[in-house]
């Protein structure tokens, strides 16, 4: 018994991260479960709101970016959290707000943690791929990773690399050069 214990042990403090975010599997904003295959052979950038953060205000540079550059095969994919205790909301505020205030078209995706022991897998992929700087995990809203048409982290920028810079366009645009 004593052994069985063991090894579910080690097996769940040791479980794989996926090697893409495309073996990903979550729920959008309404609970409806979306397979991250469907973005295969898209660009994709993540990135982890809060409707209540001074970063908020992204989200109008995310829209007009996933207009500009959907029909060249971007996703841009809203992750909230209250990690850092700036989205108390449920999920159906959360919509609410960022259609209401924002006009977000992009996919938003259900709340979820972007952080810690409790991460959603999709961040555990991320942060493995590419860490931060100085850390590893997200450290505040708005962290932002470019991901590849293969499923691959490209780059990560921090919550003050507004959406619109050069630091990230001209990525984004060699990304979006790229085909599959």
């Amino acid at each position: 018994m004593l052994q069985l214990l063991t090894i579910v042990l080690f097996s769940s403090v040791f479980a794989k991260t996926p090697a893409s975010v495309h073996d990903v599997q979550l729920k959008n904003i309404v609970g409806k479960p979306v397979p991250m295959s469907l973005y295969k052979g898209k660009v994709l950038l993540v990135v982890n709101t809060a409707s209540n953060c001074g970063y908020t205000p992204q989200l109008k540079e995310l829209e007009t970016m996933y207009k500009k550059y959907r029909s060249q095969g971007l996703e841009v994919l809203a992750f909230p959290s209250n990690d850092f205790k700036q989205d108390p909301a449920e999920n159906s505020e959360i919509a609410s707000f960022a259609k209401k205030n924002y006009e977000v078209t992009f996919p938003i995706f259900e709340k979820a943690s972007v952080t810690g022991e409790n991460k959603q897998p999709l961040y555990q992929v991320l942060t493995t791929q590419k860490s931060g700087a100085i850390f590893k995990d997200v450290q505040w809203n708005f962290e932002k990773f470019l991901v590849g048409r293969d499923g691959k982290v490209i780059e990560r920028w921090s919550s003050a690399t507004t959406p619109a810079s050069p630091e990230v366009i001209k990525p984004l645009e060699k990304a979006l050069a790229a085909k599959k």
